[in-house]
């Protein structure tokens, strides 16, 4: 792949061939100065596709004429970063849109479409051609609006809320519109596709680029060093979960299962690693089901931890835990087995593409409590070659899948092409 620099504005509209994709990438969750930990995920991938095509994103925040007054109260309701921030480079806009808490809520899309209008048309007139967004709602829902008003192709990646929503009898409409409206649907997993599918999405349009890792962030340490760091025996057992702290990621579920663990093995440790997130907080309720459990002093609340330092408590553990409610393509479970960890997960969403054999791992089913604790314990017990994880988790890198997301937007860019020379437009 030839590698292209970040233009400066003015000079995007003259960078490369006409039929260059120039993205903006439309995501309401994406990390900022006031919220640095929201959707890393989705700027680990479009960031190295930046590397590759110009880039800017767009991420939209909601607002209504009372904030100010709720955040007298609660002042870290809705935190609104700066209109604009620069992030390794790469122009990062924060748009405003309505959203009235409790009220007209349904019309979010609409309204996320509105608010970022003029946004996207000044992009477009330096030379932005493509809309690339993020979850299917409200996100995607406003990129099909944006992209019918101003005749640019688009991309909707589904990551997992999806699932949820498809639930909900009044957002089945929204999400059959994304799927018909957009130009292509792109799934982390195979099983988000299948329910695109199910919604009425045609399967030419369709297409799974799972989520990749980097294995030189995310690479072993000294296992002895890295427990050092964090108060823990070299001898112990430890489990280890990574994610915000809220139900759906399943840490209370973990920790039910730990005093019968304890019986077997008895110098067993948990971290936790995480705080909250734009999706909650469950922090204070953890800890009172720990105290409750009188397993405060094995299970450690270690907080958020950066990227570049996740290795440390990863190559600490024996065992990577994830018994979420339901997950697209969880990064996390590839960044474990990067560290040479295995991995237990519950059988939601694409958590079995991932652990896909049982050389990596095993997967359970959800909220199942003896399934649970008796995976945990054949994995604690278990040899595993570290050496095939981490050649599965490298084998995934993000080199792979980039390769695939650049192959996609020229062609939806060049199938938009030639229907507009075919219609004399």
């Amino acid at each position: 792949m030839k590698k292209s620099s970040q233009s400066s504005p003015p000079e995007c509209s003259q960078h490369g061939h006409p039929d260059t994709p120039r993205l903006i990438v439309f995501a309401s969750l994406f990390p900022n100065a006031t919220q640095p930990n929201a959707g890393l995920f989705i700027r680990e991938r479009m960031f190295r596709v930046g590397k590759e095509l110009p880039l800017v994103v767009v991420s939209p925040k909601p607002w209504f004429p009372g904030l100010g007054l709720i955040r007298r109260f609660r002042p870290h309701y809705r935190p609104m970063p700066a209109r604009q921030e620069t992030q390794a480079g790469v122009e990062v806009i924060f748009p405003r849109f309505l959203a009235i808490p409790g009220m007209l809520r349904g019309l979010d899309g609409l309204f996320m479409a509105i608010g970022s209008y003029f946004t996207l048309r000044r992009l477009k007139s330096r030379g932005y051609n493509f809309i690339d967004a993020h979850f299917a709602y409200p996100d995607g829902l406003a990129a099909t609006h944006l992209g019918r008003w101003l005749d640019l192709p688009v991309t909707v990646t589904l990551r997992g809320t999806e699932v949820p929503q498809s639930r909900k009898p009044a957002l089945v409409t929204k999400l059959k519109r994304v799927f018909h409206d957009a130009d292509r649907i792109i799934s982390v997993s195979d099983s988000l596709r299948q329910l695109a599918y199910s919604l009425g999405l045609e399967n030419r349009r369709g297409q799974v680029v799972g989520n990749g890792v980097d294995a030189v962030r995310f690479s072993p340490v000294d296992r002895m060093t890295a427990r050092q760091r964090f108060g823990v025996a070299e001898t112990a057992k430890v489990l280890i979960t990574v994610g915000g702290l809220v139900e759906r990621k399943g840490f209370h579920r973990v920790i039910d299962c730990l005093p019968a663990l304890l019986i077997k093995h008895p110098e067993l440790h948990y971290l936790i690693v995480g705080g909250p997130c734009p999706e909650g907080d469950m922090t204070y309720a953890l800890k009172q089901q720990v105290d409750t459990l009188g397993l405060h002093e094995r299970v450690h609340f270690l907080g958020p931890i950066s990227p570049d330092e996740l290795k440390w408590p990863l190559s600490a553990a024996n065992v990577f835990v994830l018994s979420t409610r339901n997950e697209g393509w969880a990064n996390v479970i590839l960044e474990a087995m990067a560290c040479g960890v295995p991995v237990v997960a519950s059988d939601v969403g694409g958590n079995a593409e991932v652990v896909s054999s049982p050389e990596l791992g095993a997967i359970v089913p959800f909220d199942d409590q003896a399934a649970l604790t008796a995976a945990l314990d054949q994995a604690l017990t278990q040899r595993w070659d570290d050496s095939v994880i981490r050649a599965y988790a490298t084998a995934n890198s993000w080199d792979s899948r980039v390769v695939i997301l650049l192959e996609l937007f020229s062609r939806v860019l060049a199938d938009r092409s030639a229907k507009q020379a075919a219609s004399g437009e």
